[in-house]
């Protein structure tokens, strides 16, 4: 599933040097704004360890990870709405990904200059959320205006959309995103269809120095992004882009110990993927076979014949059943054999609402 999460954040804040971690693509960060032009997309694997053990009970030829898209935007400066720096192509870049993950230096480092001349967290989340709502606030007036002639005509469509338009323009007015307002069902399907910046979810990455990775929860900066994003309804991840970006020279054994000597169970960047998977509404189920054990990305709620399409279309058009165990159920079994014998593998069918970390065998008749 091509979907996509956006790293965005002021100049010399730490993005590229976190997308190098990321992709291990080497994306160039320099000390200057707008060192990355265009947009940078980097594919990375979804940490999970079910996969690991699933690869242990079946002994495949080959396991396959689930992977998701990380877009690299320039920096965005204040007045980018009107123009400013790369504003709206950077604006536009924004418009493409699915969901948003802010990157905030929590940080003093005299080398690394900041484009506001001061390190203050919350002053360069206010920046970027309003530069964001400004650009849908022009984009919503322009629609109502056009929305306003239809609905005095009284057009039906432009009457049921007139109000969600005012509601949306009443909330940008207070410097609130469209995320935060209350809408219907009917509602919230009009405002998909209208792409908006400050729709998309958001998720705020506390880039702290390399001394403080192993006592975050002392940075006072950190502490003010928890507050901030806490009112937005939105998660924190810290990291340290410095220290992940030398981790993904390194091999998993090598890793392992590193993280231990900085008093750490998982890597920032690990922590990053999984809540930026999650913020989209992904999980994961699997397949489990001697050729393969894989992991394929769906969206929650997603039935079991889109699931098995995911696949192949084949596989949705001619779907019988599946054939269905849950992870906990086939690793307490020891066996696919003997969860079967256990009555713990079950025949489901077309109304089936597929749950994270089901195995699946899908059978199909085309």
């Amino acid at each position: 599933m091509a979907l996509t999460a956006g790293i965005v954040g002021l100049p010399n804040v730490g993005k590229s040097t976190l997308f190098n971690a990321i992709t291990k693509a080497g994306v160039e960060a320099a000390n200057y704004p707008f060192c990355t032009i265009d947009p940078n997309v980097g594919i990375v694997e979804v940490p999970d360890e079910r996969l690991q053990k699933l690869t242990e009970l079946v002994t495949p030829k080959k396991t396959v990870p689930t992977a998701f898209e990380f877009t690299d935007i320039a920096g965005i400066v204040e007045g980018a709405s009107k123009g400013e720096g790369l504003g709206n192509k950077f604006l536009s870049h924004i418009r493409d990904v699915d969901a948003i993950c802010q990157v905030v230096r929590c940080f003093v480092d005299e080398n690394i200059t900041h484009v506001s001349g001061k390190v203050d967290p919350i002053d360069d989340i206010e920046i970027i959320n309003l530069e964001l709502i400004l650009a849908d606030m022009e984009s919503v007036e322009k629609r109502l205006m056009r929305v306003s002639k239809m609905a005095k005509q009284k057009e039906k469509e432009a009457m049921a959309e007139e109000p969600v338009l005012i509601k949306l323009r009443e909330a940008f007015e207070d410097e609130k995103p469209a995320r935060s307002v209350e809408f219907t069902d009917e509602e919230y399907n009009l405002v998909k269809g209208m792409h908006l910046l400050t729709i998309k979810p958001m998720l705020y990455v506390a880039n702290v120095a390399e001394d403080e990775i192993g006592n975050a929860d002392n940075n006072e900066y950190v502490k003010t992004v928890r507050k901030f994003a806490e009112n937005d309804n939105a998660q924190v991840i810290v990291v340290c882009a410095k220290i992940e970006e030398e981790m993904a020279e390194l091999e998993d054994e090598e890793k392992e110990m590193f993280l231990e000597e900085l008093g750490i169970e998982e890597s920032g960047l690990d922590q990053l993927i999984k809540a930026a998977y999650q913020l989209l509404g992904f999980a994961t189920y699997f397949t489990a076979g001697v050729q393969e054990v894989r992991a394929w990305t769906f969206r929650k709620g997603m039935k079991a014949p889109q699931c098995a399409g995911i696949i192949h279309t084949d596989f949705e058009r001619g779907f019988i059943r599946a054939e269905t165990v849950a992870y906990e159920a086939l690793v307490e079994a020891g066996s696919m054999v003997a969860a079967k014998e256990a009555g713990k593998v079950r025949l489901e069918g077309k109304e089936y609402v597929v749950k994270d970390g089901d195995v699946m065998l899908f059978r199909f008749n085309v």
